[in-house]
Formats: C-alpha cells, structure tokens, sequence
C-alpha cells in the first residue's frame, strides 16, 4: 500500500511517499480502507517537536480515520466487512496511523459512521468529539439548566462542545475573535461573546448577574485559563484539555479542576471501548441533526498532508481540515 511517512521530526516537508506492506488482521481489530482522516493540532505536534509520546512515534501519523472495513478479526461481533466506520485509532503510541490506504484498528475504538454524513465530515469528528463528551458528560457532569461558558467557539473541539452541551439541555454562551463572528452565529448559541469587546467581568455581570458561570469549558488555556477561573461562580466546575500553570484560584473560588486528555484510552489501553461507545452516541446525535461538523473549505488529498498541514499554522482556517483518499 501507499503511506505517507515521516523517519524525522520537523517541518511538514519531512512526509514522505513510500510502498508499505498492508497490514494484517490481528485478533479484537479491523482492517479498514481509509477514506478520509482529519488533522488536528496532536498531528502537528507529533510531526514537528517532542513529546512525551516521541520515544515509540509511529512513521504513519494522524488518529482521526473514516472508512470501510476490509477485514474483521476474531473476536470482533460489532463489525462486518463492508461497514462503514470512524474513529481516532492510532498515529501515537507505536500505532500507524490514517496517512495510508489501509489502516489496522481496535475494533473498541471504532464506530459506525454516522449515516447523514460524507467520509471526510465523518474524519473531522472522532477526537474532538470525544474530548467534547469527556469534558462536557464525563467531568463536568453538564445537564438541562446549567449554565456553561465554552472558550474558542469556532475551534475544533469549541464547535463541537457548543451543540453537546445544547444537546444536554444547558445554557450555553461562548467566547469568539471578531473574525469568527459569522461562523459562532449559525453554532445556535444562547449568547456569543465578542472577546475583543468585552471583559470577563463585563459579560460574567451581563450574563449571570455577577454570580458567574455553573461551569466553563476552556478550549485555548494557556494565559485564558485565568480568565476561566474569574468567569466561573465560586464551588463552581472548569474543565481543559491543556497543561496550565497557576492554580491559585481553584483553591481562593473552591473550584474543581477537570483535566481532559482523550488520548488516555488509547495510549495506556485503559477502556478503549468507551471511545467506541460515545462515537456511537454521537453517530446518533448526528444523524438526528444535533451535531454538524463544521468543515474548513479547504480540499486537500491524503497525499497533500504537507499543504494540510501548513493550512493549519497559517491559522487562516475555520473548522477541521480534512482530507480526502485520491489516487496518486
């Protein structure tokens, strides 16, 4: 099969086209033809400098993969050939990943492709949709009449927050740049927050009567995390999928601080099938209309990784950057 691969960290120019064996079968997974995968800021981290999954990196990177089952495993029931699948399943870790025609899954990280969906808007779901779920139902617990805050409205994760929580029944209000005004527009907000215009302690006044948020989901973190600590109402929930630094307010408000990391199941192997089972909540949610990617217009094949890739530190996107299988 055809791959593209990386044998160094560096810049996008390090992908290299090469001839790989087709991986076989093994017991508890699936083979799958790869239709389409997504890039999200792991794959460009993974690609260009260290972490602490660096030491067994795979050489075929990107998690996100929609596609059809080619081959079942023994062991696997949920899954026949010729299904139509999604998931985020592998490009860390020591397991290759979706920048190839064919790609070996966990058959627990997998779920049947929402059916109201393309391969490539399907591509664009699976780790941000799970570090949603895990933010929004795991930790912060969010149901019908809480008020939550979510940080970055149009990014990846952000986009896809705002409709879960609306699916839950909260309130939710959430903080955008001006450039994106028109994007959080159509996201059915209850309240959108001009960043450039107004202060925390302004829209916290305007929106919650001074009392602050029942919860905030922090998507940017870094510096803005602090802001997340004013928003939110003392004994009240925060929640990021970033390390931050200064935690002093968690103890002055009696917060409590919820740490995301999606990646957990898969890297540690710790309860992989609980990612196949919120892929199939939210294939549910979609295919009912509660849930609608937001797709950057950018159209780049597999084959063009480099270009997707630079796409994504140009910072000009709105949505996920997918990309699409293509002969080469």
């Amino acid at each position: 099969m055809k791959a593209m691969v990386i044998k160094e960290l560096g810049n996008s120019d390090v992908f290299q086209l090469e001839e790989r064996e087709k991986p076989k079968v093994q017991p508890q997974h699936l083979v799958i033809e790869v239709k389409a995968t997504s890039v999200n800021p792991l794959d460009t981290m993974l690609r260009s400098m260290e972490t602490p999954w660096s030491n067994n990196l795979p050489e075929i990177l990107h998690g996100d993969v929609a596609g059809v089952v080619v081959e079942v495993g023994e062991g696997v029931t949920g899954f026949k050939v010729g299904d139509e699948v999604y998931g985020c399943a592998g490009g860390i870790s020591g397991i290759n990943g979706a920048l190839a025609e064919y790609m070996l899954v966990d058959a627990n990280l997998m779920a049947h492709k929402p059916t109201t969906l393309s391969m490539k808007q399907a591509a664009a779901l699976p780790l941000v949709s799970i570090t949603a779920w895990e933010a929004l139902h795991d930790k912060l617990k969010i149901q019908s009449g809480d008020h939550i805050l979510i940080h970055g409205a149009t990014g990846g994760v952000g986009h896809i927050a705002i409709q879960l929580a609306k699916s839950f029944g909260a309130t939710v209000s959430a903080t955008v740049k001006p450039r994106n005004l028109d994007v959080a527009n159509k996201l059915n907000l209850d309240n959108i927050i001009n960043v450039e215009e107004q202060t925390v302690s302004d829209y916290v006044k305007d929106l919650t009567d001074g009392v602050g948020f029942d919860a905030v989901f922090d998507t940017v973190a870094g510096k803005n995390i602090q802001l997340s600590f004013d928003a939110v109402r003392i004994n009240g929930e925060v929640a990021t999928i970033l390390p931050i630094e200064d935690t002093l307010k968690v103890a002055l408000k009696s917060l409590t601080l919820h740490s995301v990391l999606m990646l957990v199941p898969m890297v540690h192997g710790i309860n992989r099938a609980s990612h196949g089972k919120i892929l199939t909540h939210i294939s549910a949610l979609v295919d009912k209309g509660a849930i609608k990617p937001l797709i950057d217009d950018s159209d780049f094949s597999i084959w063009d990784v480099a270009k997707a890739h630079d796409r994504y530190h140009s910072r000009q996107a709105v949505g996920k950057i997918t990309l699409s299988m293509r002969s080469e």
